[in-house]
């Protein structure tokens, strides 16, 4: 039998995605109490420019005063969508204290400050969900929490930021340059006047933190994840890249260690085979592949951004969040019971590209070699062209760790026959 009060939903922000979760709760409101088992209300919406007309929107919701909003005492469900980290932070906990649960779409505030919003929802028997805080509509976050709950993850690896790969994909396909491929992700909106949370994937980063943390059990704040940009990425990388059959994505990745006892977590450019899945993916999409113990590997895909994507992500979490209010329970909460170390980026072992300028003269490989051998660094292959007294060498090595790869080039750098370090990728997904 349904309930005929309706559960009441705040919306604090009304922009692309928060315009869409307005409007999805009207135009399905009857679809919405069918599966939550009550009507869903919008109670109110929490705005910065009061005068905007919302098409679709009752202007006696609208107000500029998000504390009050939270602190009604007869909302259900808050829903955060301002992004930042405040008032987002103080506007949650408030919400908690009054007796609300929290749908949120803010990555950098559960990166930042996770486990502290997480006891707070704890201490107040209330919900924390936030599946669109990473890769948009792709069901990623409940999985890990609940459907891969009983198994062991040992890897996932994903592109989790659509701007990117979109401009990683062109320069790919079209042979584009980065600057030239970044205008046109600009054009078609795709990216921001300042790309800089995007192209230095800082976006992506917090998006590795709560992936970590949720897979791992275990606390990985933002500034745990080890972060590099793409803005260096070149037309000759993706060259070397096909040579070597590969293509070049912006990835982020968080591991197991191979005895179990730590973990990793970080964010940058590498090279994948043409024939691993991620490889395959195009445009502004997200994918993450997972790989556990008992479920072996999965792959999670679809469009990472946008009003829509996102705002569908919103309203899973607030038909569960509802579904529990109404049956006097909450969902899971955090799980870092495991409390494993968090690795440093030195510890990492992965398999590299360097691309170096040399002299084209005889002795210059054994040089490099020897180099490469004396501080424990293996080559897998090495490919030189020579023409003119100067010559381009690349070596591509078996698995390093990211300090003795560190050290080499250090010393690489010190060679008379060394004319530069043109580039250095980590080689991934094998």
């Amino acid at each position: 039998m349904m309930r005929t009060r309706p559960l009441k939903v705040a919306l604090l922000g009304c922009g692309v995605v928060g315009s869409e979760v307005a409007r999805i709760m009207t135009t399905h409101a009857d679809d919405l109490a069918a599966r939550i088992g009550a009507p869903v209300e919008l109670a109110g919406v929490a705005v910065r420019r009061p005068s905007k007309v919302r098409e679709g929107i009752d202007p006696s919701l609208i107000t500029t005063d998000a504390t009050a909003l939270v602190k009604r005492g007869d909302i259900d469900v808050v829903v955060e969508v301002i992004g930042g980290i405040e008032p987002a932070r103080s506007l949650i906990t408030t919400a908690f204290e009054h007796g609300a649960s929290v749908v949120s779409a803010n990555k950098a505030l559960l990166a930042q400050d996770g486990a502290a919003l997480h006891a707070a929802a704890g201490e107040h028997g209330k919900d924390l969900y936030y599946e669109a805080a990473v890769a948009g509509a792709i069901p990623l976050i409940r999985p890990l929490r609940e459907s891969l709950a009983g198994d062991k993850v040992n890897r996932v690896l994903g592109i989790v930021n659509g701007t990117t790969n979109f401009i990683l994909d062109k320069m790919d396909s079209t042979g584009a340059g980065y600057q030239e491929a970044l205008d046109e992700a600009t054009a078609l909106g795709y990216a921001e006047a300042d790309p800089t949370a995007d192209v230095e994937g800082f976006d992506a980063a917090a998006k590795a933190a709560i992936l970590a943390g949720i897979a791992f059990h275990t606390r990985v704040r933002l500034d745990d994840v080890y972060r590099e940009g793409m803005t260096e990425v070149t037309s000759a990388d993706f060259r070397s890249a096909k040579e070597m059959g590969c293509t070049i994505k912006l990835l982020a990745i968080c591991e197991r260690s191979a005895d179990g006892g730590s973990v990793t977590a970080r964010v940058h450019p590498a090279m994948i085979p043409l024939t691993h899945p991620l490889a395959s993916v195009r445009g502004a999409y997200n994918a993450v592949f997972v790989e556990s113990d008992a479920a072996g590997q999965l792959m999670f895909y679809g469009p990472g951004a946008g009003g829509s994507p996102t705002a569908s992500a919103v309203l899973g979490d607030i038909v569960a969040v509802c579904r529990n209010r109404l049956g006097g329970s909450t969902g899971p909460g955090e799980s870092a019971y495991a409390a494993l170390t968090v690795s440093p980026m030195g510890d990492v072992v992965t398999r590299y590209h360097i691309s170096l300028d040399v002299a084209d003269k005889p002795g210059v490989l054994a040089q490099v070699a020897t180099v490469f051998a004396e501080h424990g660094v293996s080559i897998d292959t090495v490919r030189q062209q020579g023409k003119d007294g100067e010559a381009s060498l690349v070596v591509v090595t078996h698995r390093a760790s990211d300090a003795s790869l560190t050290g080499t080039v250090e010393a690489l750098r010190k060679l008379d026959t060394v004319r530069g370090v043109a580039s250095i990728m980590r080689v991934e997904g094998e």
